[in-house]
């Protein structure tokens, strides 16, 4: 090959490579520049991918392993209910991320099942995940038990409940501990029509059930000296174990953490791109929000009414167990209930997004059954709920709806206007939302693990589907 030949060979060479960094580099500042944008994004809105890790700082001590296994067979034992046929683990399955099965709750005179095939009278509405809820200042779907403060941490300016309640458990240490009060006194949920006279009194008469079982005075007593003393199980006890074991289900190390924390490979590019919508254009993050007392769970903890349509089991009386609100009685005023107000009316927490992927059914009543159709109705809430449907619902949820028009015509200002995303980018949003925020720890088959094979009580444990 002569020196002529040679240099141009290596011309032809030096500009194929020139060729090809000019090619690949677009590519490449692409991919780093939606990973910078969303860096500053989580950066401006405070949001660290640490707040799992805040857990036991913010208690002032670790979490009590043994203390929490107690509360777990509490929390599945039909024990804690006078109506004997439910507990916390009926609505709260493990199988669908401590959420429900259900669009609307089931509790009393259940048929044992926990999954698609439970069966029995429906509650108003569906039962909210108690995955993460330690970070939650404001509990229920109408915030009705919540943290005066903000913290749910923070018991210093006391947690409000509804009567009879009232301030009275704003002594115990953390809003989970308060809330542990309150599901056996609830009659459609565990205690049964014939409910003794009064919360203490359905307190008193679980405790006692629970003294009684020699198992559970053995266990009580590695955890608590009183009891290991002789004295009796107290339901502050009780409530402490459930709270114990609530607070270690806390899944929050999604891949949006990860990145934050400076994994940029711990998204892909689609959620990424459906992160820039969520934070921005989108407008998600206004009511999920991650910033200041939201604790990072993508919610405000306010109320807002969004134009959900309305559902009740109304067409034959045996499917509910509830009032339904309204002169036709097939309507939730969610918030009104709370304050008596009418400006309140159709008003709901904004519901938490980490791990909701975990869920079947979406919204307070469960009326829509999977996640890209909630999302889209939060893009356009009045075309939805016109052209909203109830025949993919369980049967005794199909009957006639309530009114639409006074839903509609309270939404939101924030989701009157529609929010115009391509498909494209719908679907980011849907990847955003459905994979980045779920914990690869909270899979139902690892939740499932969680499931006591037997319990001190010696009762049998739910059918869970």
């Amino acid at each position: 090959m002569t020196l002529r030949s040679l240099g141009r060979a290596l011309a032809a060479l030096t500009a194929f490579l020139v060729l090809t960094l000019v090619l690949a580099r677009p590519a490449r500042a692409k991919g780093s520049s939606v990973d910078e944008r969303l860096a500053k994004v989580l950066a401006r809105h405070g949001f660290t991918g640490e707040i799992e890790s805040t857990l036991e700082s913010r208690l002032g001590r670790k979490l009590d392993k043994k203390l929490a296994k107690l509360g777990r067979d509490l929390f599945f034992d039909s024990l804690l209910g006078l109506n004997d046929d439910n507990s916390c683990s009926g609505c709260h399955a493990p199988t669908t991320g401590f959420a429900d099965t259900q669009s609307i709750a089931i509790g009393i005179e259940n048929n044992g099942v926990v999954g698609p095939h439970r069966t029995g009278p429906r509650n108003q509405r569906r039962t909210p995940t108690i995955i993460n809820t330690a970070f939650y200042p404001a509990l229920m779907w109408n915030s009705r038990f919540f943290a005066v403060s903000g913290d749910p941490f923070d018991n210093s300016q006391g947690f409000s409940f509804t009567a009879p309640e009232g301030m009275s458990l704003s002594s115990l240490p953390h809003l989970l501990n308060a809330q542990a009060f309150i599901p056996p006194t609830e009659v459609t949920e565990m205690t049964g029509y014939e409910a003794p006279p009064s919360h203490d009194v359905v307190r008193g008469e679980v405790t006692e059930r629970v003294n009684d079982v020699k198992a559970y005075r053995k266990r009580f007593a590695k955890s608590f000296r009183a009891v290991k003393r002789g004295d009796d199980i107290t339901y502050e006890m009780i409530a402490a174990a459930i709270a114990e074991f609530e607070m270690s289900l806390t899944f929050a190390d999604a891949p949006i953490d990860r990145f934050a924390r400076g994994r940029r490979h711990a998204m892909t590019l689609k959620q990424k791109r459906g992160a820039l919508l969520f934070f921005g254009e989108a407008g998600c993050v206004r009511c999920h929000a991650v910033s200041g007392e939201s604790n990072e769970m993508f919610s405000d903890f306010q109320q807002h009414a969004i134009g959900v349509p309305q559902i009740a089991p109304k067409d034959d009386p045996a499917h509910s167990n509830v009032v339904f609100d309204g002169p036709n009685a097939d309507e939730d005023f969610g918030l009104e209930q709370v304050t008596g107000d009418p400006a309140d009316r159709y008003k709901f927490r904004t519901s938490p997004l980490r791990n909701v992927a975990l869920q079947p059914t979406f919204f307070h009543n469960g009326s829509f059954t999977s996640l890209e159709g909630a999302i889209r109705h939060h893009l356009d809430v009045y075309t939805s709920a016109t052209e909203y449907t109830n025949k993919h619902l369980d049967r005794d949820l199909r009957g006639e709806m309530g009114p639409l028009a006074p839903v509609l015509a309270a939404v939101d200002p924030l989701l009157q206007q529609p929010i115009d995303l391509t498909e494209e980018e719908i679907s980011w949003l849907c990847a955003f939302v459905g994979e980045a925020l779920l914990d690869p720890r909270a899979t139902p088959k690892r939740l499932e693990a969680l499931i006591p094979e037997e319990l001190p009580s010696g009762r049998e444990v739910h059918r869970f589907e």
